[in-house]
């Protein structure tokens, strides 16, 4: 499996640690930030491969931390995928206008999330979730 380092920014631990242990099972190393502040530090000392950004969080939102990304100099290098309940137009929309690379909507559907990590990090299929397995918001 691959060691690529994935980044969770979720303000809520519940959600975030879900997320970790479904990656971690497929063989990805993973850092969790649980605001804005904590993102960006582990963006800039972790260098990760790919960014799994919350949009709804307290303080600096998911939009304001992806321009942050962005702007560092490793921006270029890293995908970031941002979740989002906000619906999937509006999503989309915040996609462009920050640099986002992809957008999954809420509730996270644990095969779409394979699918998401994979297709991000340039891989093949691995082994996905049991089909209607899905994290909440």
């Amino acid at each position: 499996m691959s060691a690529a380092t994935i980044l969770i920014v979720d303000d809520s631990r519940e959600n975030a640690d879900i997320l970790r242990r479904y990656l971690e099972l497929r063989g990805y190393a993973v850092r969790i930030a649980y605001n804005a502040d904590e993102a960006m530090a582990l963006f800039d000392s972790v260098r990760p491969a790919l960014v799994l950004l919350d949009v709804l969080m307290p303080g600096r939102d998911g939009w304001a931390v992806c321009r942050a990304m962005r702007e560092h100099p490793h921006g270029a290098h890293a995908r970031i995928v941002m979740l989002t309940g906000l619906g999937e137009r509006r999503a989309r929309e915040g996609m462009v206008l920050t640099g986002a690379d992809d957008v999954i909507t809420k509730p996270i559907e644990l095969p779409e999330l394979a699918e998401c990590v994979r297709r991000n990090l340039g891989q093949g299929a691995d082994v996905g979730a049991s089909p209607g397995s899905s994290l909440g918001r």
